[in-house]
């Protein structure tokens, strides 16, 4: 039975009663209570809208914008090569209101669309839909491609203002981070299928530069612990600002195994500050987050039996110890299944836990972790898993695959897989600002006007 505790939001306790004996499993299969309905949820979670979106396996990760006044979401398409755009602004009624595909997409081979996140520059706003394709077909070496989307909720107003290319590094983007940075500039870092990450200036790109905007690229240091004697790659990052140093940091989880912080206040110049590496059990690192002090984290490993894990990365960031190797805490819904995508929301982190649907976890107390709140996106059974389930990354592989939280409002979005996109509401949970609990307004929301609270933003030259 998961433990469900007192939920503290600014000074009000609610009292959430839950009683949940494992994953319901295909609600056919359940057997319905007295009055006749079956619970996907825990009562603390309300569900606002669900859009099916076709195909199983076709849903890619997920992007909400911030501003209550441009109320879209967007929803990459996996395998189809492409991106839905969904109109939320009566969330129980979200209606898709746009789609685009990659041309000839039935000769492209790969992942298709995976990630995307949007932007604004110069009192516009971007979306950049993240694109992986495999050699052997079109566009191997096509990384992103970039959209103007100021015009939302026309349609006809949206257009295609260029494309990323890697011909260096084929096989496309894996995921996206869009940052604000503290010198004003907003910069777009990407996955590439090599040992470092590409950071864009993406006033450069959108004014033509020929290299797209490429001002530098981040490193996969060099562990032998870590390695294993193969090729590292990053596979998703966290970039945030740290108030305590003023410093601009770069977290990124790489592949085969160890995550990488390094402080980027100078982009072209990245300077490796320490490592979570060389963790027993660990043997890939796929997700992470900080939280908004940036003392603790929470890494994602993607391998069936394997929790969320928490480390404090004090001890590596003052120099105490060469790499942080040792988790204070750890967090599951299930220990036969695992997570996949996740957001932080001190002390919540919302959770896209594939077959168990969308978790809520507190870490108010990094060492003992505590599910609160919990909704079921996944009917299907367990054995219909991405790729067959032939391994231990693929054989749990459905369900809930991407998330994200809209600050303003709280309002919480999720892709599954298979069932499409889903918004809830959370009791208690009416929007987030980091400063309500003491801590540096800090996630993974940028403020595209300003760049980090609390600081004298510096122009770069």
């Amino acid at each position: 039975m998961q433990r469900v505790r007192d939920m503290h939001f600014l000074g009000t306790i609610l009292l959430v009663a839950m009683a949940i004996a494992g994953k319901p499993g295909m609600m056919a299969a359940q057997s319905p209570p007295p009055d006749g309905k079956i619970e996907q949820g825990s009562a603390n979670i309300q569900l606002v809208s669900h859009v099916p979106l076709g195909r199983a396996f076709s849903v890619g990760d997920i992007e909400i914008e911030q501003e209550l006044t441009r109320p879209y979401v967007y929803v990459s398409r996996w395998e189809l090569g492409g991106v839905d755009i969904l109109d939320i602004s009566t969330p129980e009624k979200a209606n898709i209101i746009y789609s685009w595909r990659i041309e000839n997409a039935e000769l492209h081979r790969g992942s298709g669309g995976t990630d995307g996140k949007y932007f604004k520059l110069n009192d516009r706003y971007y979306y950049v839909q993240a694109l992986q394709f495999l050699q052997g077909g079109p566009d191997a070496d096509l990384g992103a491609v970039v959209f103007d989307v100021t015009g939302l909720p026309d349609p006809a107003e949206i257009e295609e203002v260029g494309r990323i290319r890697a011909p260096d590094t084929p096989g496309g983007f894996h995921n996206l981070f869009a940052y604000k940075h503290s010198d004003g500039r907003v910069l777009l870092f990407a996955t590439a299928a090599g040992p470092h990450a590409n950071i864009y200036d993406m006033e450069k790109f959108l004014s033509g530069d020929p290299e797209s905007g490429l001002i530098g690229r981040i490193p996969v240091p060099e562990f032998p612990c870590a390695n294993q004697g193969m090729s590292s790659v990053y596979h998703d990052f966290y970039v945030a600002y740290h108030h305590e140093t003023g410093q601009d940091r770069f977290y990124g989880a790489s592949q085969p195994v160890g995550t990488y912080i390094f402080d980027i206040s100078r982009p072209e110049d990245p300077g490796l500050l320490t490592s979570v590496a060389c963790v027993p059990g660990v043997t890939r690192d796929h997700t992470f987050a900080v939280s908004p002090d940036g003392r603790y984290a929470i890494a994602e490993s993607h391998l069936r039996y394997s929790p969320i894990r928490v480390y404090d990365l004090e001890p590596g960031l003052s120099g105490k110890t060469r790499i942080v190797d040792k988790p204070i805490g750890a967090w599951t819904a299930d220990w036969k299944k695992h997570a996949h995508n996740l957001e932080m929301r001190w002390p919540y982190v919302f959770v896209a836990n594939y077959m168990e649907g969308m978790q809520v976890f507190n870490m108010m107390d990094p060492t003992d972790p505590y599910t609160i709140g919990q909704f079921d996106t996944y009917d299907m059974p367990d054995s219909f898993a991405y790729g067959g389930g032939q391994s231990f990354f693929t054989e749990v592989a459905n369900g809930a695959m991407g998330l994200d939280v809209r600050n303003a409002d709280g309002l919480i979005v999720v892709s599954d897989f298979t069932t499409g996109f889903w918004a809830f509401r959370m009791d208690g949970f009416e929007g987030w600002n980091g400063e309500d609990w003491g801590m540096p307004n800090v996630s993974t929301v940028q403020d595209w006007e300003n760049g980090p609270t609390g600081i004298r933003r510096t122009v770069f030259e």
